[in-house]
């Protein structure tokens, strides 16, 4: 980490080395022990390259994580649902299971994000974080697995979300700590890569162990542990010089809070990720019953469907993230491939209410996955750029997964509602698929407004 320089708190820029305090080499940041009474900054902001080691030991762990989280959430519970309960009680389950994980995520999410800020253990901040909330995932799929009831299945799913966020804010975290900001466009693409590349391998996994559900929802957890193990090995983590000061009621309270009138960028920037994931899962919460009702496809049939479109879905989301993330970088500008994403995917989700066939399913699965690899390679990078500050930048970025995790919550619940209006049957998908379409167009416009990054 080259040395830089930045203003002290009476405006005069301080060489971060002498700034009144003891600093250190630590990581790949310059760490510095602040001056009492003045608003302090432990580590420097990121200037140089990262490296081949950080960056690929980041996607495996990404791909091979996603692979054991998202293939339960996205095929496994529903089947695992479907084992336990009538047809006719089918969405409603799904939902619950879904609306309490997704809360727990929202809670867990943020407050380990401000732990791992706060860690003070010599193998580092994030690095505990990243590889306990693994283990605890994992023995949450097996309480999962062999649960033979709602409430049960629902308490693995609230504790496999915790675990899984406590790895997670910590993981994420490292790209503020790491990565410099020329090159956060194309890190971040490769992680929206990594992560929808795991989520087809999960579907995959659920898709051929339908029927043997230790397999689906515990083996891929196990490796997941071992990919984490090896990213902690390659991170360069940063170990904090001193024990932060003690955090009253009030801070601890605003741990899920970041001011919108002092930071209106993030403020807009989490709105956008808000609607375009609560879009997101309105659909795919209810895509295998959707295939089912709509398409009328079986119970067996459904989820190789559902692992076709993904497949067509993550290889177009692969080319356009990829090719979206070096144009970012390149050109320094963002909002408008945010925007446009957005917009691109509202289409898509309401062009969804129209289908009536597998293979119109397969080409929207197809244009929606160019819309959201646009989205993917970008919109982390921008939420990088406009974070408050990059000390507590597990925090603030655990508040903006509130803007993925509270839609998660609502969208099962909402979504339920949706399908419920004027169909006995709970099967109203085009109020449903219009209802995502809308929130996603918002979406779009909310990120024209951002100031601070172009």
């Amino acid at each position: 980490m080259s040395r830089s320089s930045r203003p002290d708190p009476e405006g005069l820029p301080v060489d971060e080395a002498q700034a009144g305090g003891e600093a250190d080499q630590l990581g790949s940041g310059l760490a510095v022990r602040p001056r009492p009474h003045a608003e302090h900054h432990w580590f420097a902001e990121p200037t140089e390259p990262v490296s081949r080691g950080y960056i690929w030991g980041l996607v495996l762990a990404q791909l091979l994580f996603f692979v054991a989280l998202l293939g339960p959430a996205i095929v496994g519970i529903g089947i695992k649902v479907q084992d336990i309960v009538p047809d006719s009680e089918k969405n409603s389950a799904l939902a619950t299971v879904a609306g309490f994980g997704a809360l727990f995520a929202v809670v867990g999410n943020v407050l380990f994000g401000r732990f791992s800020d706060r860690t003070t253990s010599r193998w580092g901040r994030r690095r505990p974080w990243i590889v306990g909330g693994t283990v605890v995932m994992t023995l949450a799929f097996v309480i999962m697995a062999t649960g033979q009831n709602v409430p049960v299945v629902t308490a693995g799913w609230c504790l496999a979300q915790l675990g899984a966020n406590a790895t997670l804010a910590p993981f994420i975290a490292t790209i503020s700590d790491q990565v410099p900001q020329f090159q956060r466009g194309s890190v971040s693409a490769l992680l929206g890569i990594a992560q929808n590349v795991g989520i087809l391998g999960g579907t995959y996994v659920a898709q051929v162990f339908q029927h043997q559900m230790i397999i689906m929802f515990v083996a891929p957890a196990i490796v997941a542990i071992g990919a984490m193990l090896l990213f902690a090995f390659v991170l360069p983590d940063q170990v904090l010089p001193a024990k932060p000061p003690r955090m009253d009621l009030r801070e601890w309270v605003t741990t899920f809070w970041v001011s919108p009138k002092e930071h209106p960028d993030f403020a807009l920037a989490w709105w956008s990720r808000f609607l375009i994931t609560l879009a997101t899962f309105m659909f795919t919460t209810f895509r295998l019953y959707f295939l089912q009702d709509r398409i009328g496809l079986s119970k067996d049939d459904a989820p190789a469907a559902i692992t076709t479109g993904v497949l067509i879905y993550t290889i177009c989301l692969v080319a356009s993230g990829w090719i979206a993330g070096k144009i970012s970088d390149m050109t320094g500008r963002r909002k408008f491939l945010v925007a446009g994403s957005t917009l691109l995917f509202a289409v898509g989700t309401i062009l969804l209410a129209h289908v009536h066939s597998v293979g119109h399913f397969y080409l929207l699965e197809g244009l929606m996955g160019v819309a959201y690899g646009i989205y993917v390679g970008v919109d982390l990078a921008l939420v990088v750029d406009v974070l408050p500050n990059p000390d507590d930048s597990g925090k603030d970025l655990g508040v903006f997964n509130m803007a993925n995790a509270l839609p998660q919550t609502a969208a099962p619940l909402l979504g339920g509602i949706l399908l419920g209006v004027a169909s006995a049957t709970n099967q109203n998908y085009d109020l449903l698929l219009y209802t995502a379409g809308i929130a996603a167009l918002v979406g779009a416009l909310v990120v024209l407004p951002i100031k601070k990054v172009r």
